[in-house]
């Protein structure tokens, strides 16, 4: 396992489902961890406790990553406490689940301002403390390229996403900044609970070429890949880690 020791990483969303999976793997490799939850409290305390645990240091912070002010609020605390980054994932999301017709103007400002301008806000923030280089990893989805029911404003922020992603892999280069994104298949989280068709999509899930089911560990796993040497040839990629379920035509 590549050391993280000494490193400092910030997670968005990261007291639960993916971004709690990820805040973990970077902690068993030693990173400090920082993250942002937005309303449940307990999830974000039983959270640090675990990282805790795990002999890190730990910092949550309460942010609305909707308002550009409680963003740039978010990286001064980071700064007076570490004064340094190495790795931000960017991996808050939210969105409204509903067909184009039923979709309001105010249901898609919310789903682009969370998912799409708040990682590029966080992303100029972070590079403003990532001194010796580092790397920005985002999380996408599927729904980015592929047509899934009730997902056209979320689609539409992650094929956002991804275009930020190789954008900021050119204007962040010369800082030593490695930009990629990673976009996950169908996992079970707390996310999906607001999707009607939560079932349906976790039935696909299991129906992939690798006979296994997608865990949330696995893209925690290539997320942190991405933040190591190894990994810094990989520049504005969209790494696809889904159990190869989207090579099918029937997706």
């Amino acid at each position: 396992m590549t050391d993280f020791s000494g490193k400092n990483t910030l997670i968005t969303g990261g007291s639960r489902g993916i971004g709690k999976a990820i805040a973990l793997e970077f902690a068993r490799r030693g990173s400090n961890i920082i993250f942002n939850y937005l309303k449940d409290h307990e999830a974000a305390q039983k959270t640090e406790d675990e990282l805790n645990n795990l002999g890190v240091q730990c910092l949550k912070i309460k942010a609305h990553l909707g308002d550009p002010d409680k963003i740039q609020e978010l990286f001064t605390e980071i700064s007076k406490k570490f004064g340094t980054l190495d790795f931000l994932i960017n991996n808050a999301a939210s969105g409204v689940q509903r067909d184009a017709k039923d979709l309001t103007p105010k249901h898609w400002n919310w789903t682009m301002d969370i998912n799409a301008r708040a990682p590029w806000l966080c992303s100029i923030e972070a590079s403003k403390l990532m001194h010796n280089g580092g790397s920005i990893i985002n999380i996408s989805s599927e729904g980015s390229r592929n047509v899934l029911p009730y997902y056209i404003a979320v689609g539409a922020s992650k094929a956002a996403l991804e275009s930020i992603t190789r954008y900021l892999a050119i204007e962040l280069a010369d800082q030593k900044i490695n930009v990629n994104a990673v976009s996950g298949g169908y996992v079970e989280t707390g996310a999906l609970d607001s999707f009607p068709n939560k079932e349906k999509m976790l039935d696909a899930g299991k129906n992939n070429p690798s006979n296994k089911i997608l865990e949330v560990e696995d893209i925690a796993k290539v997320t942190a890949f991405l933040c190591t040497k190894d990994a810094e040839m990989i520049r504005g990629q969209v790494i696809v880690v889904d159990g190869g379920i989207t090579l099918s035509s029937n997706v």
